[in-house]
């Protein structure tokens, strides 16, 4: 039986065995399988069952309603620990991943994607309230940082072995889904038995929450899914389509965004801890009009694959800061509430998801730049929202409205 270790008493252990070193030990297992299946996707999707745009609005769709069912880890974590229930979702993932395959048909490619998703959305929701509740909030937002760079490295492994390896070896799309879904299904088997259950001072609240003050978080995780969806969807979907990128220049394209995110993600995270939560967002946000715009622009004016190749590196380094969101809720929130809320978030978070990738399939059929301008009013939404945020936010000082609220009553 695992060991139970209260989270302060968690510097009496080796540096291997704390909690944080399993945040990274799990940072780098995930993005191991769901990279991979991101990199060979288009391709895989194209040649084993000829998927066209609205296929692919489709495959999405079927990936993103676990995400919306994600309020279910309220009830999962009633029987489970959140610990448990993180490594159970990731060794889902690593199967999932392993097998895609062997379902090279639309139905196939459905199903097995969805049993994926389950794994892939219940690690992030449960990952999520892990980190916010083993993190301290002076340093969350530099580990954080951190995480991403882990998983950037990860990811570049993997992409590496790949755009090395793919022609060299003559590898097909079944060995290297076995090969990356068997690492991280293995890497997390021995994170299940090589860590003790680590015990927050905080007892989360195993019912579901939805508090009017979180209201603004709310609002920015809607419009973060929205958008986020459309940029996942279509743009590398539109450099194979569009530009006809082969699987190694796919991925080449992943390894130059990986590098930057190696070498920016924890230089992002001191910023979000030096300037604030609320102007991190708000460049965040105006970059993603300018970048979404320019895709459509591609469309509209024939412009060439190096602007949408450098688009496509810029907009990954923009979502990096989405930390700030995370961090943003830290602080506002009620410690009992991490677990409930950040489950509640990441259904939110996926409403637009479930209906967007497949009716946007049918419009990129007669106007894939629509599509990108669709986003581009998306993340201009997200900003007017970010102006929301006051400088130093805390429960009670959720939003600008609440301070001049405080500040007319105390006149």
């Amino acid at each position: 039986m695992t060991k139970t270790l209260p989270l302060a008493d968690a510097a009496t252990q080796p540096f291997w065995r704390r909690p944080v070193a399993l945040l990274f030990l799990m940072a780098a297992a995930m993005p191991i399988s769901f990279a991979t299946w991101s990199a060979l996707l288009n391709n895989f999707v194209i040649e084993a069952a000829q998927f066209d745009g609205s296929d692919i609005g489709w495959l999405h769709t079927v990936r993103e309603i676990p995400g919306f069912l994600s309020i279910g880890v309220i009830l999962v974590i009633i029987l489970v620990r959140e610990q448990t229930l993180a490594l159970t979702s990731l060794i889902l993932l690593g199967i999932s991943t392993a097998l895609t395959a062997y379902f090279p048909s639309l139905g196939g490619i459905l199903m097995i994607t969805f049993f994926s998703s389950v794994g892939f959305h219940y690690y992030e929701a449960v990952n999520q309230s892990l980190q916010l509740q083993w993190l301290s909030r002076e340093e969350a937002p530099r580990v954080l940082g951190k995480l991403l760079a882990v998983g950037s490295a990860a990811t570049l492994l993997s992409y590496g072995l790949i755009v090395l390896l793919w022609d060299r070896l003559g590898l097909t799309y079944n060995i290297v889904f076995l090969m990356a879904g068997g690492t991280t299904v293995a890497l997390a088997l021995f994170a299940r038995f090589a860590y003790p259950q680590f015990e927050a001072p905080n007892p989360q609240r195993k019912t579901f929450v939805l508090r009017r003050r979180y209201w603004l978080y709310y609002a920015m995780q809607f419009m973060a899914g929205a958008r986020r969806q459309i940029f996942v969807v279509f743009a590398g979907f539109m450099m194979v389509e569009r530009f006809g990128f082969d699987v190694h220049e796919v991925t080449s394209l992943f390894l130059i965004t990986l590098l930057s995110n190696m070498i920016i993600a924890p230089l992002l995270g001191r910023a979000v801890g030096y300037y604030g939560e609320r102007r991190v967002l708000l460049i965040e946000y105006a970059g993603l009009v300018i970048i979404f715009s320019l895709y459509g622009g591609i469309y509209y004016f024939g412009w060439g694959i190096v602007l949408a190749s450098a688009l496509y590196v810029i907009d990954n380094l923009f979502f990096s800061l989405a930390l700030a969101l995370k961090t943003y809720f830290q602080k506002i929130a009620d410690p009992g509430d991490i677990a409930p809320t950040a489950a509640v978030a990441f259904t939110i978070n996926h409403i637009a998801a479930v209906f967007l990738p497949a009716s946007l399939g049918y419009l990129w059929l007669f106007s894939p730049a629509s599509v990108f301008v669709l986003a581009a009013g998306l993340a201009a939404c997200s900003f007017g929202l970010a102006l929301l945020i006051p400088r130093h936010p805390e429960p009670g000082f959720e939003t600008v409205f609440a301070g001049r609220r405080r500040a007319a009553a105390a006149e």
